[in-house]
């Protein structure tokens, strides 16, 4: 092949993620020409916005039909026990992946010590998050959220706890003796969803032929609805130009945010960096034996749209195509895949470690031993809590400081870069989740095979026996 056809092909197969890229690009031209010292209202950058909000909503839309025809497809369609295994192996690659995050941040937090630097930092309370509850009662409100009574409303509302302080309560009141109520709040319980979706699809595959027809219509759908992310994906250039110009002229002050919390945003732009390229490398080596950064490189597309839509939840669609296109066992990606968007967030943890203790930093509170472990264990709890949504770690947040016992308010510390910060923790989240779907077939490549020679036999068997009858 001639160096002329080897480029177009090259173009021809990385287009999109180069116009995405150039996407992005352009939205930060974008941003800092539109700024240019002037101050824009919030309606003026509600305009602005409007064509990523629309690409925003396109990609949502289609994460409820795509996770639950994905995942009853993947395990309707595979032995149950294979099944549990491949389960098994998501759930310790997972679980892996995100006490490393944690423990890598707070090493270097504590040995960088960014807030020792913080100085002019001052919270502001009138933008800290209105729902402030117990670290137990998050706890209590993730666990019964797997378990939703009522599956249209999980579709889009979660169970929340409510705290109400009493008629005599006072500053020294604590949050233990308020008033208890619940409330189911705006957005899709996916964690419950998935649940369900894996008991269907367990159940699916042990009803044998008689769940058939219904398999076929869970293994039509999630096909249907990778057709039209197709579609959607390369609306991806136009939208994350827009989210991100937006978001640029959103921020005031420039300067004051790079002097006072610039070790800060660059301590976790670290934590990230070495995570990504380094943990979770060596963790894709000892597993697969290989490499991971070719596949890394083919999942720039992903990566680039995680980064300008920062949502892993919204970037599923586009996860999973990638997946298919790089030849991943749709059975294993369509159940992997799915379950790491919506509890393994490995970003995220290592954000809520880090800003938990830089913001104890800037207060000159000494954090004994036992704080850190109890940072590290609610981190990695809140960070299975986090939706996949713009800043949903900035809610958990709240927990985390209650776990040292700093104030809610003080979560506005770190406002003015969370935006951008949010962007890289969510572009390793789902890089770790699309590594998992590789080292997952990988590492069950033996037991596919099986089940392929298993289901190819039992067709051919079929196949004969009908010949037979009709002969």
């Amino acid at each position: 092949m001639s160096k002329q056809k080897r480029w177009k092909s090259c173009v021809s197969e990385n287009l999109l993620m180069m116009m995405t890229v150039g996407g992005v690009l352009a939205g930060v031209v974008l941003g800092f020409a539109l700024k240019n010292g002037k101050d824009w209202s919030k309606r003026e950058i509600m305009y602005i916005q409007f064509p990523g909000d629309l690409f925003l909503r396109m990609l949502k839309s289609l994460i409820l039909p795509l996770i639950l025809s994905s995942i009853v497809s993947a395990i309707g369609s595979l032995d149950l026990s294979l099944s549990g295994r491949i389960g098994r192996r998501s759930i310790y690659y997972y679980a892996t992946t995100t006490v490393c995050a944690v423990i890598l941040g707070m090493i270097l937090v504590t040995t960088i010590r960014p807030g020792l630097h913080g100085h002019g930092l001052e919270a502001d309370a009138s933008k800290a998050p209105k729902r402030s509850i117990t670290t137990i009662d998050t706890l209590l409100d993730l666990v019964r959220n797997i378990f939703p009574p009522n599956l249209v409303q999980a579709c889009i509302a979660q169970y929340r706890t409510e705290l109400t302080p009493p008629a005599n309560a006072t500053n020294e009141t604590s949050k233990y003796d308020y008033d208890i109520s619940s409330s189911y709040g705006d957005g899709t319980n996916t964690l419950g969803l998935v649940v369900f979706g894996i008991i269907l699809g367990i159940t699916v595959g042990k009803m044998g032929e008689q769940g058939k027809p219904l398999l076929d219509f869970f293994n039509a759908l999630s096909e249907a609805m990778m057709i039209i992310t197709n579609w959607v994906i390369w609306l991806s250039p136009v939208g994350v130009t827009f989210l991100v110009a937006a978001q640029i002229l959103d921020i005031k002050e420039f300067g004051s945010v790079v002097q006072s919390l610039g070790l800060y945003f660059l301590t976790v732009l670290l934590g990230l960096i070495l995570h990504g390229f380094g943990t979770l490398s060596i963790i894709f080596f000892v597993c697969t034996r290989e490499l991971p950064f070719r596949a890394i490189g083919k999942m720039s597309q992903v990566m680039v749209t995680a980064f300008g839509t920062a949502s892993s939840s919204a970037t599923l669609p586009i996860t999973l195509q990638c997946m298919d296109s790089m030849g991943v066992d749709s059975r294993i990606s369509r159940f992997v895949v799915p379950i790491g968007a919506t509890i393994n967030m490995d970003g995220t943890a290592l954000y809520e470690a880090v800003a938990a203790i830089f913001i104890a930093q800037v207060r000159h509170i000494d954090l004994s031993i036992s704080d850190l472990i109890g940072i590290s264990i609610t981190a990695t709890a809140a960070s299975i809590g986090a939706a996949g949504i713009p800043q949903a770690g900035l809610v958990t947040m709240v927990m985390v400081l209650n776990t040292v016992g700093l104030p809610d308010k003080d979560v506005t510390l770190i406002l003015a870069v969370d935006w951008l910060l949010d962007r890289f923790r969510t572009t390793v989240n789902v890089m770790c989740d699309a590594l998992a779907a590789i080292i997952v077939e990988k590492m069950s490549k033996g037991e596919l095979d099986n089940a392929d020679a298993v289901e190819g036999l039992q067709e051919a068997t079929e196949l004969a026996h009908l010949r037979k009858v009709d002969d």
